[in-house]
């Protein structure tokens, strides 16, 4: 069978294209990719990040972000912490709402391995806001701001902030709290364009991190909808930002970061991967994360290859089976017989996608 031919590409501005040809820079860290992969909890892990630097090896990657206080008290680092010295750029993000605490966080990952030290000031999960960390912060600029100068301080590499903009529609304050970053020193600012209360409904406002580009001097990131290479061209044009971060776009599509950021080099498009690919890249992933964690990764891996399975006929049931998985032959085994079949049959595209998961 075929493969499709390629859609016609978006089009870049000369201004843009020159501007993003260039490497990326963070404070005195030099990055020769403008797409970033978001730190996402439960996911971004080292395997994932293995997956994903197959096919964007400059790109910066980041760790699940880790509680700050948790660090503090215990003396064997969390494995989220854990990195490999060879996936080079790589940043360790922390949350907390102490300074102290994060202060000394951001020293043991330096100690570990860590390019930049990224703050998370925009999670949204009552979890995480009712303790004072993430984007409860956006309410308590002060605080925030003694986080970042606390840090910076304390480490000698970049020290970065990812945010939103704003808590509430009534209470959006993206220009002026990153005003306040930088001035407290931070070298790089992520924007999601969503507040807090929004979640992850509703569209993200671009329109703010072109107004937070325009107010600052250090590189601002753009995040939220970032689903395509086509989406990060038109974000990048409306926002003038330096660069991408690729979320929950990235969840059973490890290849989109090398996607956007092949295509901001080159101008040109890489062939997508067809089904049998994704599944062949879901069972590289069950198998690694079998032999990183055990039984611990095969529960990981059920989510991780229900993301894989859509774009076919016969997704829904791949799906159902997927997510019962209770050992690495088992898995192995069902995604073989879905890629033998799809081999045989010549897959046909699903009808309906699936909703995107949430994490």
């Amino acid at each position: 069978m075929s493969l499709p031919s390629l859609p016609s590409p978006p089009v870049l501005s000369s201004s843009l294209q020159a501007r993003l040809s260039t490497p990326l820079r963070i404070g005195n860290v030099e990055v020769n990719s403008r797409v970033l992969q978001s730190p996402l909890s439960g996911v971004t892990d080292l395997v994932f990040r293995r997956l994903v630097r197959r096919y964007a090896p400059d790109s910066m990657m980041y760790t699940e972000m880790v509680n700050a206080t948790g660090l503090h008290y215990v003396k064997q680092l969390p494995r989220l912490m854990e990195i490999d010295p060879h996936e080079r750029p790589i940043s360790i993000q922390l949350f907390d709402c102490r300074p102290d605490f994060l202060a000394e966080a951001a020293q043991r990952a330096v100690a570990e391995g860590a390019d930049t030290v990224d703050i998370n000031m925009g999670c949204p999960v009552n979890k995480i806001t009712k303790n004072g960390g993430g984007s409860s912060l956006l309410r308590q600029p002060e605080i925030a701001e003694a986080i970042v100068r606390s840090v910076v301080q304390a480490v000698k590499v970049p020290v970065t902030v990812k945010t939103r903009i704003g808590w509430s529609d009534q209470e959006i304050n993206a220009v002026e709290f990153a005003q306040r970053m930088q001035d407290a020193g931070a070298q790089m600012l992520t924007l999601h364009g969503r507040t807090r209360a929004q979640g992850y409904n509703g569209s993200a406002r671009w329109e703010w991190i072109a107004r937070v580009k325009a107010a600052l001097t250090i590189p601002v990131i753009a995040n939220g909808d970032i689903f395509s290479v086509d989406a990060a061209v038109r974000c990048l044009e409306m926002t003038g930002a330096d660069g991408v971060m690729c979320s929950r776009g990235t969840l059973g599509y490890p290849f989109l970061v090398g996607e956007v950021d092949h295509f901001l080099k080159t101008g040109q498009l890489r062939q997508s991967p067809t089904p049998i690919a994704r599944l062949e890249c879901a069972k590289d992933h069950l198998q690694m994360l079998w032999a990183y964690k055990g039984d611990r990764g095969i529960r990981q891996a059920r989510k991780h290859m229900t993301w894989y399975a859509k774009g076919f006929v016969g997704a829904v049931e791949l799906r159902g089976k997927l997510a019962q998985v209770e050992t690495l032959d088992q898995g192995v085994v069902m995604l073989d017989r879905a890629i033998a079949q799809l081999a045989q049959s010549g897959w046909q595209t699903e009808e309906v996608p699936p909703q995107l998961v949430e994490i």
